[in-house]
Formats: structure tokens, C-alpha cells, sequence
């Protein structure tokens, strides 16, 4: 396998770490709903964005472990962390703040500008729509 081919593999494990990790902080906003409420208020954000964002949490780790809506998912991310750096995180500074953000930020960007990859569902079902120009690019004939 060439490593041209090779490039429609790297977005899997980012987009698997970054859907682990989407998943497992959305989940717990669901199992004491008044709490996390009341830490939303209490560092500034509107405490019924509890439900909403614990969904986009959970059901955008899972569309990204699936590679499904990718590039949506991570731009939902990016505005998602971005906010979150700059409401929640910024005064703890960088290590031990907001180092984790900024990483998943940066996975996102990676995923908005790569899409989900060859392992995906996207690529499966949606292949001949949305895919064309990738598969061109990598398709045996291209690559020498």
C-alpha cells in the first residue's frame, strides 16, 4: 500500500480518541442533571444548555466513532471548545486548564479539513456522492 493510500486512514484514530472522549464527558451531564446545572450557572452558562450540550456530547462521539456527519460534528466541536476555553478554562491557564480543549480543537479542525476517512460509514454509504474527488485522487491510476 502506497502512503498516499496510507492518508485515508490517519483521521480513524483521532476520530476515535475524540469520540471516546466527547462520550464519556456527555454522559455523566445526564446522571445529575441539577448539579451540572448548577456548575453551569455558576461559571456563566445558561444552566438549560445542560441537556443540550450533553446530547451533542454523546450523540457527536458516537457519529464520530461511526464516521457519520463528520465534518458537521467537528465544526459543532470546535464552537463547542472554543467556548468552553474561553467561559470555563482560560483563568486555570494552560496546563492543568485548558490544554485539553485546545487539542480537541485542533481535532476537530483535522477532522473538518480531512473528513472521516476510509473507515467510515460516510465513505461506505455516501461514496459515490460525496467521495468522488478523493477517490480519484487515491485511485490506483493516480498513484504510481
Amino acid at each position: 500500500m502506497t502512503s498516499k493510500k496510507l492518508l485515508l486512514f490517519g483521521p480513524l484514530p483521532i476520530r476515535i480518541l475524540a469520540g471516546i472522549l466527547f462520550i464519556v464527558h456527555g454522559l455523566p451531564k445526564f446522571g445529575d442533571v441539577a448539579s451540572t446545572q448548577g456548575f453551569f450557572g455558576s461559571v456563566g452558562i445558561p444552566p438549560e444548555l445542560v441537556v443540550p450540550i450533553g446530547l451533542q456530547e454523546v450523540i457527536g462521539g458516537i457519529f464520530l466513532l461511526v464516521g457519520v456527519l463528520t465534518r458537521i460534528t467537528a465544526a459543532l466541536f470546535i464552537i463547542e471548545m472554543i467556548a468552553v476555553t474561553l467561559i470555563v478554562k482560560l483563568s486555570d491557564g494552560f496546563v492543568g486548564g485548558y490544554e485539553l480543549e485546545l487539542l480537541l480543537v485542533a481535532i476537530g479542525i483535522s477532522l473538518l479539513l480531512t473528513g472521516p476517512g476510509r473507515i467510515s460509514i460516510e465513505w461506505d454509504v455516501l461514496k459515490e456522492k460525496y467521495f468522488q474527488e478523493e477517490r480519484l485522487l487515491f485511485s490506483s491510476k493516480m498513484i504510481k
